[in-house]
């Protein structure tokens, strides 16, 4: 019986109170079965792999604990590990988060499209840099542990190492690996040659690139900017010639903003229809998200011509009133202020990937409040109605942010503006509309 069949043998069985319900997979060292939390309704997967003895196996143990402690919205959330014995067989169990998908599963289909890659990076950049600070390393970023959890893109969390932990037992296992790790170097610069890795993996489906660990890695001519960029600077040999998040995110700039972004949509149903099954988000999404969300994650709004846009409304009648008798200046009387209400100078439609559209039943509404500065720049925006979905809602937040108004004037000098801005998605076409609105 191969390893595999054994696990999967187990079915039916408990691991201290955690009953293995269906296998949902694994590999000569590792099984993963659906599972329940006795008292709570929340779906949950148990992983189980063979433990060592003696200091390993505490050490392995004593790294599962402390990673159940992390908390990280882009952090699959660990509720309990430890070890047990099944049989003679001595393991370690990890309690999680069930996730739906995954992003390897997505890959061997179709490449994702650069809307989708400017989601699924923010996120995966925010919860590394809330490892980094907590002197952790993921380990092991690759697409089948890029995942989703209903509308949020979360990355694995039961292979978090140490910065410590430096020792010949790693090695290295694919091309997602740095390099180093063939001689057990454990470093946040392997993080960012894995995020390259998967990078490049997500917009051409291969990572051949990457085998010969003997020279900085030739790219695919087919990588467009700024991923082509980032990929390049993230796939040094040396890795201290490998960029830092931060300079990853810069790059990623203006494709990024400071916006939550919210994963590939569920579809969005019908009146009196339920709610399907998410799909993964990438078409993740899935995956910007986000630091983002993402922390948090951010989508590249797209400019486009007036035919896809509602002009906004006139606000002026056409005929404008008679003027009034002039008044005689004097020390006594004031002059009267003057104002005009602006105007829309430069409208952002949403970039929506046609996977999403096919998503949309009727027509999902979004209407952003802006508030606009003299200049005609928008300064923030919040949501007034974010409308049946997350996904459509960010995309419609953060192509608000980037319209230009011709400021209102008061006595000929601009001043301070709010703007009501409606999105509408169809499967069609996404159209646009502004209106003054009262601060």
């Amino acid at each position: 019986m191969s390893k595999p069949e054994e696990w999967k043998s187990w079915e039916g069985r408990v691991v201290e109170i955690f009953p293995l319900q269906q296998w949902l997979g694994g590999s000569d060292h590792s099984a993963v079965f659906l599972t329940e939390i006795p008292g709570a309704s929340q779906r949950a997967a148990i992983k189980l792999t063979e433990a060592g003895t003696g200091p390993d196996a505490e050490h392995q143990a004593s790294l599962l604990r402390a990673t159940a402690k992390l908390s990280h919205p882009n952090l699959i959330r660990i509720f309990q590990a430890g070890q047990s014995t099944i049989d003679d067989t001595s393991v370690a169990y990890v309690v999680m988060e069930c996730a739906d998908d995954d992003l390897s599963q997505i890959l061997p289909t179709r490449p994702l499209e650069t809307t989708e890659v400017s989601a699924l990076l923010p996120p995966l950049l925010g919860a590394l840099s809330y490892l980094h600070g907590s002197g952790l390393v993921h380990g092991r970023i690759k697409p089948s542990n890029v995942l989703a959890v209903g509308d949020r893109l979360k990355l694995s969390s039961d292979q978090i190492l140490s910065m410590a932990d430096q020792n010949s037992h790693h090695r290295r296992r694919d091309a997602y690996d740095a390099p180093e790790t063939a001689a057990g170097i454990i470093s946040p610069a392997g993080d960012i040659w894995s995020v390259g890795a998967t990078l490049v993996a997500a917009l051409t489906q291969n990572v051949s690139f990457g085998e010969d660990a003997q020279r900085d890695p030739g790219l695919p001519a087919s990588l467009s900017e700024p991923y082509r960029t980032i990929a390049r600077e993230c796939l040094h040999l040396d890795p201290k010639k490998r960029w830092s998040l931060g300079q990853i995110e810069a790059e990623l700039k203006p494709e990024t903003r400071s916006v939550p972004a919210p994963l590939p949509p569920p579809p969005v149903p019908a009146a009196g229809q339920s709610r399907r099954r998410p799909a993964f988000p990438v078409t993740i999404a899935t995956v910007i998200v986000l630091a983002i969300i993402f922390a948090f994650s951010y989508f590249r709004g797209n400019k486009s011509g007036a035919k896809n846009v509602d002009p906004a409304p006139p606000t002026t009648s056409s005929q404008p009133p008679a003027a009034p008798p002039p008044v005689p200046e004097s020390p006594t009387t004031a002059k009267a202020s003057t104002t005009t209400v602006g105007s829309v100078r430069n409208q952002v439609l949403p970039e929506v990937p046609r996977s999403a559209k096919s998503t949309i039943t009727g027509t999902v509404k979004v209407t952003v409040k802006a508030q606009v500065d003299p200049s005609g720049k928008v300064t923030s925006a919040t949501f007034k109605s974010a409308g049946p979905s997350k996904y459509f809602a960010g995309l419609a937040l953060n192509a608000a942010e980037r319209w230009e108004f011709s400021p209102p004037e008061t006595d000929g000098q601009p001043v301070a503006s709010t703007w009501l801005i409606q999105f509408r998605f169809k499967r069609a076409s996404t159209q646009a509309s502004a209106q003054r609105a009262n601060r």
